[in-house]
């Protein structure tokens, strides 16, 4: 049996998803009975490593949705939030996955060079 699709509003930064009843539920049983996106609930899971309590990481990350809502209210606010997932993509690309090092020599050229052959 198919479910019927229903929009759910963030209670945080209030993007609305579309999506089924059983997914709302889960949401709602993993954060206290609120519904969230899982862009803030991303959020939520770092804020949580940092202090380990989830209740608290949600009321903190809605706080600050709260404030910045209160801020400035964005123009474009689709366009806004597209700019913003971009801008954390790029971060995350350009920054460094291990310490493996690039590509690396295994002899010198400089002899080479000075005894006039070249490779």
């Amino acid at each position: 049996m198919e479910q019927k699709p229903v929009v759910a509003r963030c209670e945080c930064c209030g993007l609305t998803e579309e999506c089924t009843e059983a997914y709302v539920e889960r949401v709602r049983g993993r954060y206290s009975g609120r519904w969230i996106c899982g862009l803030c609930a991303e959020a939520v899971k770092e804020e949580m490593v940092r202090i380990g309590s989830c209740e608290e990481a949600l009321d903190r990350h809605m706080n600050f949705c709260r404030n910045f809502r209160n801020l400035c209210p964005p123009k474009k606010p689709t366009e806004d939030l597209i700019a913003a997932v971009k801008q954390l993509l790029m971060r995350s690309l350009d920054s460094p996955r291990s310490k493996k090092p690039g590509l690396l020599r295994t002899q010198s050229c400089e002899p080479a060079m000075q005894s006039g052959r070249l490779l």
